[in-house]
């Protein structure tokens, strides 16, 4: 079987401020930089992160069911983070029996928990779909205004960057600055033929999932102990979250952070079949102007900005937690 190993660039990391007493592993394949070509990552190796990796426009990367990736820590410009860029794709097919795990060089599979945050990056996906914001094209948050890989947002809502099943992300969220985090996974005019479906984010040190406008549709997401919010809507997102599961730690924020948009156009959001789970009582904030609707079994305190117009239903039975019991959530007992 032939594997494609990717050159480290030579990079000057910070070390986490977190403390820790377990040495990185030594991985079989570091990679780094930019993959402008079609790759590879196969289950037989742990693949390391280093810094951003960046799969650019007319590449694909491919990760098969079972791989697990690890990320070297580094804060600021120097985090490690898993960037698609717009016109770029994964292919990440996990299974319920054998997911792709992307966590911290530190996790040896029983020394971290849902409390270790902000060890690395996180994942973002970056399409050509519509956003509402002051231009066509805007620069994601979490990513150097100098790096140009950062850029989403345009006129295709039927944009697609690929795919992402059966895939846990574990304890990222590096901060790049004060009070600028990245999200574990952020998602920028990201198009309604991408496939997302069983998504895990745990311990992440900012929100979980962030949609900054487009139309995909996710289902089955699961976000635990997150520092922020669990799911943030931005910029008239117009898709849809079908099967989700807020499982709130002692220092998240929100359980939905929704808002509107930031320029003229508008757009209508889904959230369908929503659990929310708490210490004590869920948070909900619909900020100015954001537009859509929502359904969950749960308890929430609700505020809403003026302006909102998204209808609230509560149910009798949410989410379909049976889905998630391939989730460390699952295995941990938080479910």
């Amino acid at each position: 079987m032939k594997k494609i190993v990717l050159a480290l660039t030579a990079l000057c990391l910070m070390v986490s401020c977190k403390p820790t007493t377990t040495e990185p592993t030594t991985p079989e394949n570091v990679v780094s930089g930019l993959i402008t070509k079609d790759v590879t990552w196969y289950s037989d190796t742990i693949y390391e992160m280093v810094g951003k990796v960046v799969v650019e426009e007319g590449a694909t990367l491919t990760i098969q069911s079972g791989t697990l990736i690890k990320a070297r820590d580094g804060q600021g410009s120097l985090s490690t983070a898993l960037v698609i860029a717009q016109g770029g794709k994964i292919e990440a097919m996990g299974t319920s029996e054998n997911p792709i795990i992307f966590t911290s060089i530190y996790d040896t599979g029983d020394n971290l928990d849902q409390t270790d945050q902000g060890l690395w990056g996180g994942i973002v996906i970056l399409g050509y779909a519509p956003i509402s914001a002051n231009t066509l094209i805007a620069h994601i948050e979490g990513i150097p205004a100098d790096d140009t890989f950062g850029a989403y947002g345009g006129n295709n809502p039927q944009d697609n960057s690929g795919l992402l099943k059966y895939v846990s992300i574990r304890h990222a969220g590096a901060l790049l600055g004060d009070g600028n985090e990245l999200n574990g996974l952020t998602l920028g005019g990201v198009g309604s033929e991408t496939f997302i479906d069983n998504i895990e984010v745990v311990g992440n040190l900012d929100d979980g999932i962030e949609c900054f406008g487009g139309d995909v549709t996710i289902t089955n997401a699961l976000v635990w102990a997150q520092g922020d919010d669990a799911f943030d809507i931005d910029q008239a997102f117009a898709g849809v979250f079908d099967n989700f599961i807020s499982i709130e730690g002692p220092d998240s924020d929100h359980a939905l952070e929704i808002d509107g948009p930031e320029g003229n156009s508008q757009a209508d959001f889904t959230m369908l079949n929503g659990t929310l789970i708490s210490l004590d009582t869920s948070e909900i904030h619909f900020r100015d102007k954001a537009s859509g609707y929502v359904e969950f079994m749960g308890t929430a305190n609700i505020v809403a900005d003026p302006g909102t117009g998204v209808i609230v239903e509560y149910l009798t039975e949410g989410a379909d937690i049976s889905v998630f019991n391939w989730t460390l959530a699952a295995k941990k007992g938080a479910l």
